[in-house]
């Protein structure tokens, strides 16, 4: 039997296309792989049908249950939204500690303004005080820390219809990723998109935020800083 732990089942959704896919952690392979076309809109009856076929294919291949799926959405209600902050820096020496309650409290600005928004993606565009990876350089002697973070959200009134959709085949989703984000990485070749799905999902980009749950206990400090809680 192969352990839930040794793949990542991704779905991905757009109006032209279904496609679900499992990626071999261990092997670093393509498991399973099936896409169904369509006619410019989603349709949640034909998405339902597409994954009642599928899901029971892949369980048969793993010999286990499918308990958790990455989506991948690519739709014109995917939101990119910039935000900059800038604060007075008192103590000169900036270190990863200060860099993290930043990037706590940008998100929490997001947040705020973005009530309906479920983040998909959030990644520091620029930070001055780091010459753009926070992690180099944090012992400086600048006035002020500047941090300027892109967040890729969806709105929850959309992702409401699939949560249910998945809730009701017994599947929980772990996250929502952007496809023309994860397609950024990609020059032509498409059928990369599974293995850089993969890749972003852990870790690829070092300017990438990885939004953990609260329940997450034992990472290492360093691992802390890109993990923030959501």
């Amino acid at each position: 039997m192969i352990e839930d732990t040794e793949f990542e089942t991704f779905l991905y959704i757009t109006k032209n296309k279904y496609q679900i896919f499992v990626y071999d952690k261990d092997n670093l392979k393509n498991l399973y792989n099936e896409e169904l076309m369509n006619d410019d809109e989603i349709e949640l009856n034909i998405l339902s049908k597409f994954l009642d076929d599928n899901i029971y294919k892949i369980e048969k291949k793993i010999k286990n249950f499918i308990r958790n799926i990455i989506i991948i959405i690519e739709d014109d209600k995917v939101l990119n939204i910039g935000i900059s902050l800038k604060k007075k820096n008192y103590q000169k020496n900036i270190d990863q500690k200060q860099l993290e309650n930043s990037l706590v409290e940008v998100k929490d600005i997001f947040r705020e303004n973005y009530q309906d928004q479920t983040i998909m993606h959030m990644i520091i565009v620029n930070n001055e005080n780091s010459e753009n990876n926070f992690l180099l350089n944090n012992n400086n002697n600048d006035d002020y820390l500047f941090l300027e973070v892109n967040f890729i959200s969806i709105a929850g009134s959309f992702t409401f219809y699939f949560d249910k959709l998945l809730e009701d085949h017994h599947i929980k989703i772990s996250r929502y990723m952007s496809g023309k984000y994860i397609k950024s990485y990609i020059s032509e070749d498409l059928t990369k998109l599974p293995v850089i799905a993969h890749k972003l999902n852990n870790g690829f980009n070092k300017n990438e935020v990885q939004l953990v749950s609260k329940n997450v206990q034992n990472s290492g400090f360093f691992e802390k800083f890109f993990q923030l809680f959501s």
